[in-house]
């Protein structure tokens, strides 16, 4: 039986691929900061779930919690890194802005680290993080969210670069979402919003089929193909 950590399962994409992997007969460790959530979680599948209640805005705390969890589950062979926040932002109030850096930023980046060192020390292991197409460019009404995200990929493409140099035997992928229906997907008239479910199916499909980046949903890989190539000065009308 296969082990997988999940940071960020309580809701949305992560309490997705919790619930998906469980019932394809993985051992999961569910991390998160609500508890309730967590306890509902595992008690869907107890022979299955574990969880461990943490928060990446604590490091410390978070980082001891996690491995406890593995220690539990007996060994990690892919972690899941889902946790993040952000919200709409046009006062640029910093009072808003700084869970962004927190959550998507600085907590990321310990426990992020934390998995691929483990990883590295082993010799193999897949570490899987859920980045944003929003990552590609940055947005007037949520900066911190996008600007995070765009931290995320070119953080997740430098540990890429260093298992290439050092054939640490690590995979690191990056799963980039467009717009999903969960508590994220915030204003009016959003466009092309996926079901959980079918980003879901769409990322474990990428990680199972060896990819390093997928953009999910298919529909949103022209989108970021466009906000790739769209030159700044038509960018900055839309």
């Amino acid at each position: 039986m296969k082990q997988v950590v999940i940071i960020g399962a309580t809701s949305g994409i992560g309490r997705g691929l919790a619930e998906r992997l469980a019932a394809a007969g993985w051992r999961v460790g569910a991390v998160g900061r609500r508890g309730a959530l967590l306890r509902e979680l595992a008690e869907s599948a107890p022979a299955n779930i574990l969880y461990a209640e943490a928060d990446v805005t604590y490091p410390a705390e978070c980082l001891q919690a996690l491995s406890e969890l593995v220690e539990r589950l007996g060994g990690m062979d892919l972690c899941v890194v889902c946790s993040g926040t952000g919200e709409l932002n046009p006062s640029l109030d910093f009072a808003l802005e700084e869970p962004a850096i927190e959550t998507n930023v600085r907590g990321w980046t310990a426990v992020v680290d934390w998995a691929y060192r483990r990883f590295e020390s082993c010799g193999k292991g897949c570490l899987a993080v859920v980045t944003s197409v929003g990552g590609l460019r940055g947005s007037g009404a949520a900066p911190a969210y996008n600007a995070s995200k765009a931290y995320q990929i070119n953080y997740a493409e430098g540990l890429r670069q260093r298992a290439a140099k050092t054939a640490s035997g690590v995979r690191v992928v990056d799963l980039r979402p467009g717009l999903v229906d969960t508590a994220m997907a915030r204003g009016e008239g959003l466009f092309w919003v996926m079901p959980v479910d079918r980003v879901v199916d769409q990322m474990l499909r990428a990680l199972f089929r060896g990819r390093r980046v997928a953009v999910v949903t298919r529909r949103w890989r022209l989108v970021a193909w466009l906000l790739r190539w769209l030159p700044e000065s038509l960018y900055l009308k839309l």
